[in-house]
């Protein structure tokens, strides 16, 4: 049915005001009087909503509940405070779906944890409104970023038969299911839908890196699957990941790749979604603003794995995790350097080559690798990359070293033997991202349906 968005009458308010305009959305306030009535209409296309004013005059007037939908034909004129409203009459109003007594939503207040449990339903409230338009705002940067300097966008698999990360946190694929009928793991993927085992990938930058050596630049940006027992604030079994690979790319252009591209969406965000932000900073997180618009502002700064370690050991914290070299960094270490040593977002270089994975680059110290984190005060790591191994001897190592079987990655190998080139990327997990810019502190409130141990629905 023919209806003007709501955002564009409020972003546009002189182009209406005095005509005749049609809306459609859901009721989200209803105030009744003797003479004139007030409903609140929202839908979906803006953070505001549009009062309608009812003049009831003689007419039959139906009160129309909270969560209904309707449609609504008024006429646009200017509100208090420069706003916009929609005179009607009770004609005017017509009731496109009802809404019994029990819609969960009519109470102002609710917990973000009532809210997980009707996912369903969350995204008509003023916080979900708000989150997932600062998801799609920051999903077209990121591919206006990556677009505009010449980088082909790539969808890698998302069935695979190898594990990127070698850590097996990986979902089996498979059309079997449970079966006691095969006497071997073999035998039993032997008969299975592909032949050999198969699994939900967890990243696309294998392929990523096959797809760089020949277009020269890539991105992905889809869903990651990881079989992680981790029931944090931080972790979905399902996420989406971004992943540039760029051939003859060496690790400070890495860093340099990072930093500008993060600059770039947080800058187009801020232009674009400024009631979503300051609804943030009334809301979640004070300060979220500044604190974004100051990231921006400033070189990231820099140090090393050990330079860090250092720090942590010299701090005079009491840290839950001990810190010593070869310990992976915990969220607690990686937000005191970020908040409490430098104070702004810093790429920490030169991981303990045990702790990282098997594919970034070995360094002459034969101790650590060319791989580089980056931390962000309030979240702690949002991304992390490497230049990645080009050498094929050395990469056969690393993997031998790991156990690794070697057969389900000729076409991996295949790249160091023909015409292999220094190249890097990095990962930036998108719900993260989304975290640092909206405050949300759970994971579970930036995507639309989580997935996570023991949560499907």
């Amino acid at each position: 049915m023919k209806h003007t968005d709501i955002k564009d009458i409020i972003t546009d308010a002189a182009s209406y005001i005095g005509k005749e305009t049609t809306v459609c959305g859901w009721v989200r306030t209803s105030r009744n009087s003797k003479s004139v009535a007030f409903v609140e209409v929202n839908d979906g296309t803006s953070l505001k909503n549009i009062q309608v004013v009812v003049e009831k005059g003689e007419g039959d007037y139906k009160e129309p509940r909270v969560g209904m939908s309707v449609k609504v034909v008024g006429t646009a004129v200017e509100g208090r405070n420069g706003t916009v409203e929609l005179n009607t009459t009770p004609a005017g109003i017509e009731i496109l779906g009802d809404c019994p007594t029990d819609y969960p939503l009519q109470k102002k207040g609710h917990t973000l944890e009532f809210l997980r449990s009707m996912p369903h339903l969350r995204g008509r409230t003023n916080t979900f409104n708000a989150v997932f338009r600062v998801r799609s705002v920051l999903a077209q940067a990121i591919h206006a970023y990556f677009q505009s300097h010449n980088y082909v966008y790539v969808n890698t698999p998302l069935i695979t038969g190898s594990d990127c990360e070698g850590a097996g946190e990986m979902f089996q694929v498979t059309t079997i299911g449970y079966n006691t009928e095969y006497k071997s793991e073999e035998e039993y993927y032997a008969n299975d839908f592909f032949g050999k085992k198969a699994g939900l990938s967890v990243s696309g930058q294998l392929e990523g890196e096959m797809g760089a050596t020949a277009f020269g630049k890539i991105y992905t940006f889809g869903p990651s699957f990881r079989a992680e027992n981790s029931n944090t604030p931080k972790h979905l079994a399902e996420f989406w990941h971004i992943e540039p690979e760029v051939a003859f790319m060496e690790l400070d252009d890495v860093i340099e790749l990072a930093e500008d591209m993060l600059k770039y969406v947080i800058g187009d965000l801020l232009k674009k979604c400024p009631d979503e932000i300051d609804f943030f900073d009334a809301h979640f997180e004070k300060g979220l603003k500044a604190r974004l618009e100051e990231l921006i502002s400033h070189d990231f700064a820099r140090v090393t794995y050990t330079e860090a370690i250092k720090l942590l050991q010299e701090s005079g914290e009491d840290f839950v995790y001990p810190v010593e070299w070869g310990c992976d960094l915990q969220t607690e270490h990686e937000r005191y350097i970020s908040e409490k040593v430098f104070k702004k977002a810093v790429f920490v270089t030169d991981y303990p080559k045990e702790i990282k994975s098997f594919y970034m680059k070995q360094n002459p110290d034969g101790k650590t690798v060319a791989a580089v984190d980056l931390l962000v005060p309030g979240v702690g790591e949002i991304i992390g990359g490497s230049e990645r191994e080009a050498d094929l001897g050395k990469l056969l190592h690393a993997m031998e070293e790991r156990g690794m079987n070697l057969d389900l990655y000729s076409d991996y190998l295949d790249l160091r033997k023909y015409g292999s080139v220094p190249h890097g990327g990095f990962g930036l997990g998108f719900e993260r991202l989304i975290m640092y810019t909206t405050g949300m502190a759970n994971i579970r409130d930036v995507i639309l349906f989580p997935r996570t141990v023991g949560s499907i629905r």
